[in-house]
């Protein structure tokens, strides 16, 4: 379905549609709710204190307004402002990367004020989702960064590893961003042999995930086990081993792309260990 993107223009059918608001980085909530309604705008006087604002499609099919804010902005003691990573598993994954969508959009648009080419200051492209410079015609459309994140799998044994910026001490599957001119799979080879010192093999496309931190789409792979030792390096990886499906330390939180590949192999763990006639018994 073909969906005409628009941008809010403060007109009564703007008002009128829901909203999702962030302030400095972080999403508004009110009583835990994520959307506020259009009574709730008023009554509030947030309209008065935007500083960008666009619209997508929301869950229902209706517009969306997604709008940032003013840090000078008062926000009640019924509401709170909150990190997106928090809400992460603990809001449906439909509502949760519609918010990082919307924050995605708010970050490219706020980055983009003014033209990386002549200076000029942009507008909205009103025909599509894009940035306009009016003084050198220059075109800029939301940027989305593609990163590679791999499972690898070493007999019985998964690699994870824990990341110098990682918070809370967990350990995960290796990640990295996809350079200029680098297919997925070169990107993995490389991303690999830089972060743990090894070679994979066999690697297979697992399945992709927006991840608006602040504008990265999440490519999931599996690969086996090659060559070499692991060799640490010491910049982003600060720990990295072999582990078990039953020996896993402090892993990501549910919802995520990493979380998904290591509840993978333990699930294909499981069924190798049990029984060929429970196995039949499942397919």
């Amino acid at each position: 379905m073909h969906f005409e993107t628009r941008y809010f223009s403060k007109s009564d059918e703007d008002l009128a549609a829901h909203w999702l608001l962030f302030r400095e980085n972080k999403i508004v909530t009110l009583n835990d709710k994520l959307q506020f309604t259009p009574s709730e705008i008023k009554t509030y006087k947030f309209e008065e204190n935007l500083i960008r604002c666009q619209q997508i499609e929301g869950l229902n099919g209706h517009l969306l307004n997604v709008a940032e804010l003013s840090q000078e902005t008062i926000v009640p003691g019924e509401m709170t402002c909150v990190n997106l990573r928090q809400l992460l598993g603990k809001v449906p994954d439909e509502l949760f990367f519609l918010a990082g969508k919307a924050s995605q959009l708010l970050f490219w648009d706020s980055t983009h004020q003014f033209c990386s080419r002549c200076g000029g200051q942009t507008e909205n492209k009103y025909d599509e989702r894009a940035k306009i410079c009016p003084a050198c015609g220059l075109v800029n459309y939301p940027r989305i960064s593609p990163a590679i994140i791999v499972a690898i799998i070493k007999g019985h044994d998964i690699l994870l590893a824990k990341g110098s910026r990682f918070q809370g001490g967990f350990y995960s599957v290796l990640a990295g961003f996809v350079e200029p001119g680098e297919t997925f799979e070169e990107c993995v080879q490389r991303e690999v042999g830089e972060e743990v010192g090894i070679k994979v093999k066999n690697i297979k496309y697992f399945g992709s995930q927006p991840w608006p931190f602040p504008d990265s789409l999440m490519v999931g792979f599996t690969a086996e086990y090659a060559s070499g030792d692991i060799n640490i390096d010491n910049k982003e990886i600060i720990d990295a081993g072999w582990f078990t499906s039953e020996s896993l330390p402090l892993i990501p939180k549910a919802g995520s792309i990493a979380r998904r590949l290591i509840d993978w192999f333990v699930e294909s763990q499981d069924k190798l260990e049990k029984p060929i006639g429970d196995i039949k018994e499942h397919l």
